[in-house]
């Protein structure tokens, strides 16, 4: 498997920090499915807005499996670093750095992969995060900021030099956003740059693709974003078909029930009774996205707003499918 710093990862498949997306429930989730590592959601650098509920369910890492990697945001070296031995303080084991953030209000704040366009600002953001906290820190990147300016070998190359653990790599430029394929050359071309772990992260959906880009790149890992939205099974996949080369077969509808009847009640717990039920509707819908038939239901489930509601809600659909599964055999 592959290391970093003192904690040795022994699964080649993490789960990639998204905001909105990877709050506490879902990683613990992510965690018993088979992924090694879990990255938390982007929390800023600005420990004076840490004082929000937003923030302080981030900075909530209650029962979770070591180690705990927190990924910081921003783009003053100093506020940075005051972010990382915070977060250390709070429990984070690895503290990850994000300039791979396409989203323009990240950007605007010279955060993110805007970062990409100022090679001595990363250095110095690097060199002071790696100073201030005697963890690992890693780094989340792109390819560079634009398909003109690619300049992900010198980044690769700055961030070893500034003792960064591990680098995460995801095969496109801050323009490309999420549009176009990722290019998986640049990312095989920084593993042959560097001696530190690199993940490579981008339009991996599936065992056979995370195989296939493993073999091709040489990266030590996988890291797994949009992909595990709803499927969050793909992490035994993946790591079943690398040990084995045999696919697992799809789960059944009575696991998929279970499996997002209790990450509701997760959602629900961490949550609390008003938000819970309006933050389980987008993980509903991505679980059912591929579902035939499931758009009505969606759309009746968006307006369910008590915990008990939904997951009435929940069984009946399930009961329904399975019912109709069990007739057509």
């Amino acid at each position: 498997m592959f290391r970093i710093g003192p904690y040795q990862i022994d699964s080649k498949v993490i789960l990639a920090p998204m905001a909105g997306v990877t709050d506490r429930p879902f990683r613990q989730l992510c965690r018993q499915l088979g992924a090694g590592l879990v990255v938390s959601e982007m929390v800023t650098s600005n420990s004076e807005l840490w004082g929000t509920r937003k923030s302080s369910l981030r900075l909530d890492h209650t029962g979770e499996v070591e180690p705990i990697a927190v990924q910081i945001a921003g783009g003053d070296p100093e506020m940075m670093a005051e972010a990382a031995r915070l977060n250390v303080v709070n429990g984070a084991q690895i503290i990850d750095i994000n300039m791979g953030c396409p989203a323009k209000k990240v950007c605007k704040k010279a955060a993110g992969s805007a970062l990409l366009k100022d090679e001595q600002l990363v250095a110095e953001i690097l060199q002071a995060v790696v100073a201030a906290v005697d963890v690992p820190v890693t780094l989340k990147f792109r390819t560079g900021w634009s398909t003109e300016e690619r300049n992900a070998l010198r980044i690769a190359r700055i961030a070893e030099d500034s003792g960064i653990s591990a680098l995460a790599l995801h095969g496109r430029t801050r323009a490309c956003a999420f549009a176009g394929e990722a290019e998986y050359d640049t990312i095989a071309a920084v593993v042959q740059a560097v001696s530190i772990p690199v993940f490579c992260n981008g339009d991996i959906d599936s065992a056979r693709k995370a195989k296939a880009v493993l073999d091709h790149t040489q990266a030590a890992a996988v890291m797994i974003g949009r992909a595990a939205q709803g499927r969050p099974w793909i992490f035994r996949e993946i790591e079943h078909f690398l040990a084995t080369g045999n696919e697992l077969p799809e789960p059944s509808l009575h696991e998929v029930r279970e499996i997002l009847s209790s990450h509701l009640r997760e959602l629900y717990c961490f949550y609390g009774e008003f938000m819970g039920p309006r933050i389980a509707r987008k993980h509903a819908s991505w679980y059912l996205q591929t579902v035939p038939d499931s758009e009505l239901f969606r759309r009746e489930f968006n307006k369910l707003e008590t915990a008990q509601a939904q997951q009435d809600s929940v069984q009946r659909f399930f009961e329904q499918l399975i019912k109709k599964e069990e007739k057509a055999a």
